[in-house]
């Protein structure tokens, strides 16, 4: 008779297995991933922040695509993540959105380098985030303080303030770093045998 707890009997909990394996790969390649995820999102950020101020800069009304549902819309955001702080004196600004932003990026950098043995969401959070910050970091320091958006979702009158790759990217890396801790915890079975 097949035992319960054969590979079989769990085909979900082949993820589990799977990130288990990931998370005792060498040091060198764990670190390797999380470079190319880095490079990929600071990458595909400003690339697409560029194309943006060349096509997007003189349109004098959103582009509006699945009824209106996804925008482009060029805007240049003194604030942080949907324009919070914008109404801040530039020397506030740059003091809150460009020296505390990079003493946190630069905190992330040390939390993942201290680490020994890391998992592999807990990589791609970091990773995210990172790679998130520096983005908009890069755009305060080109453009005076100023970071480029470009993005809008909503339906009806109910819409996201104007946002970008580097937004994303923060957010998609906040939540993967919350949602684990907020998950219960799983129960340990109890077998027959114990309990006799």
């Amino acid at each position: 008779m097949p035992s319960l707890h054969s590979e079989d009997a769990h085909p979900t909990d082949r993820p589990g297995r799977t990130f288990a394996m990931l998370s005792n790969t060498p040091h060198y390649v764990r670190w390797f991933v999380l470079l190319a995820i880095l490079s990929l999102c600071v990458g595909c950020d400003q690339m697409t922040k560029s194309i943006a101020r060349d096509q997007l800069a003189d349109q004098a009304a959103p582009l509006s695509y699945l009824s209106d549902t996804f925008r482009l819309q060029y805007a240049e955001n003194p604030g942080a993540f949907l324009g919070l702080g914008g109404n801040l004196p530039p020397q506030a600004r740059w003091l809150l959105l460009v020296v505390v932003n990079s003493l946190v990026a630069l905190g992330i950098g040390i939390f993942v380098l201290l680490q020994t043995s890391m998992s592999p969401l807990k990589t791609l959070a970091c990773a995210l985030l990172l790679g998130g910050a520096i983005g908009n970091l890069i755009d305060r320091v080109r453009f005076d303080g100023l970071v480029i958006d470009f993005m809008n979702l909503g339906i009806g009158p109910l819409r996201t303030g104007i946002f970008n790759v580097a937004d994303v990217a923060i957010t998609i890396g906040a939540i993967l770093l919350i949602l684990p801790q907020l998950a219960p915890a799983k129960s340990t079975d109890v077998t027959p045998e114990a309990t006799a």
